[in-house]
């Protein structure tokens, strides 16, 4: 028969009880980052494709309207690019440095408390079954040696519940946290990759003014 959730818990012990706050922090955390992480992404393929377009004809301020409508990192770097396509190529990548240094971090948000799930809640299982087994050596010396092993059954498997509730609440959060860096580390490639190319137009777009107005001087 299925046993009740709260006497599963009883019997595991006091530990079963922050192992369980271990997994509503970490269940909140993926529920966030799920949220967030939808929100971020974009098509940055076709978000290119239409800034290309448009600062090739120099019209920067649509570009910047464009990235003010599109509420993603990679659109809130471009801005900030953008916002200084008439200074030094130096000054452009500095600014985009510096939007991706404030962007990053959020993407990165809870990550390391997720981590921190999957590392923490095994050792409390772990924790919960040394303690259990001392109460159980404990008792054989209490009775000289002379138990039968049903006298210890049940003690030492309710001490192996609290290892077996850590277990499974790390292994889906060291899933979750390893497809979350992942889809940050490409959504990181993206930007890089895009700056790098808005870098490219803006100083190619003042490169062929500069060229124009020499000519017409």
């Amino acid at each position: 028969m299925p046993m009740d959730p709260i006497a599963i818990m009883e019997q595991g012990g006091i530990l079963m009880w922050p192992i369980f706050v271990c997994s509503l922090i970490a269940l909140a955390i993926v529920l966030e980052k799920f949220v967030s992480l939808r929100r971020a992404d974009i098509d940055t393929r076709e978000f290119m494709d239409t800034m290309r377009q448009v600062l090739r004809q120099n019209r920067t301020q649509e570009a910047v309207e464009i990235c003010d409508e599109t509420d993603a990192p990679v659109a809130r770097i471009m801005k900030a690019g953008i916002l200084k396509h008439d200074r030094p190529k130096e000054d452009i990548r500095e600014a985009i440095e510096d939007a991706g240094r404030f962007e990053i971090p959020r993407l990165e948000r809870y990550l390391s408390g997720l981590a921190t799930c999957a590392t923490v809640a095994p050792m409390l299982g772990l924790l919960g079954t040394v303690q259990g087994m001392i109460k159980a050596f404990a008792k054989i010396q209490n009775m000289r040696g002379q138990v039968n092993p049903s006298d210890l059954a049940e003690g030492i498997g309710n001490a192996l519940l609290t290892t077996a509730a850590g277990l499974a609440v790390a292994i889906p959060v060291v899933i979750f946290y390893n497809y979350f860096l992942s889809r940050v580390e490409g959504m990181i490639v993206e930007m890089e990759a895009s700056s790098s190319e808005l870098i490219d137009l803006l100083t190619r777009n003042r490169r062929a003014l500069d060229l124009i107005t020499k000519v017409l001087l």
